[in-house]
Formats: structure tokens, C-alpha cells, sequence
């Protein structure tokens, strides 16, 4: 089995890309067809412009940060978990109203950015 490594850059640019893709779902898709997914509009509005700092964050780091990359990406790592558990959370505060296409929605983002703190972590780890 080929154990695919990774670069800390191109976390920060799978990071960044991943952060957009969420912003652009919450914001375009998920907002629009409020009643086919089942959370508030100014929830995902909320979600979106947390993505969005999360794509200003490791776009930045992508194309700046020169030294100490673990360091930075420890920090996205830790920033994506926060955003799991509150997802999490919201999915528990809004289960009345959430519908099963909306739930699968936020279990399977987080179950994808869960993917990426543990490459994330792992990455960082190897590159101390």
C-alpha cells in the first residue's frame, strides 16, 4: 500500500481550497434551499464567514509563511476541530428542524475535515 505524504504548502492549499468549496456550499447552496436542509440562514451565513477567515488563514500561510509551517498548520488543525465540534453542536441544537439531507450534509463535512486535522496533525508532527 503506497503511503501518500504530504507537504505542509499543500495542506495549506487543500485547506484553503476545502475552506472556499464550504463557503461556497453554506453560502450558495445550503442558504438558498433553507427548507430542503432545514438549519437558519443566519447560521450558515455564521459557518460561512468562519470558512472564509479559514481560506484567508491558510491561503496566507500557503503563500507566505517561510519558517515554522508545523507551528502554523497546528493552528488550522486546531481551528478545524473547533469548527467540528461546533458543527457538531449545531447539529444537536437543530435536530428538530434539520432534515436527513441536512444532517448527512454536516456529518460528511465533518467527517472530510476531520480527514484533513489528521493529516494536518500527522504532517506537522513530521515536520517539527
Amino acid at each position: 500500500m503506497n503511503d501518500m505524504r504530504y507537504t505542509t504548502k499543500s495542506l495549506f492549499l487543500i485547506d484553503a481550497a476545502g475552506a472556499c468549496t464550504t463557503a461556497l456550499l453554506l453560502s450558495q447552496v445550503l442558504a438558498r434551499y433553507e427548507s430542503v436542509f432545514g438549519i437558519p440562514v443566519h447560521i450558515l451565513y455564521i459557518l460561512t464567514a468562519i470558512a472564509i477567515c479559514f481560506a484567508i488563514y491558510s491561503s496566507s500561510c500557503y503563500l507566505l509563511v517561510e519558517k515554522n509551517k508545523a507551528t502554523f498548520l497546528k493552528v488550522i488543525a486546531a481551528a478545524n476541530l473547533l469548527y467540528c465540534i461546533l458543527t457538531l453542536g449545531l447539529i444537536i441544537l437543530y435536530v428538530i428542524t434539520l432534515t436527513w439531507i441536512g444532517i448527512a450534509y454536516f456529518i460528511g463535512e465533518i467527517m472530510v475535515i476531520l480527514t484533513l486535522v489528521w493529516l494536518e496533525l500527522r504532517t506537522s508532527r513530521e515536520h517539527l
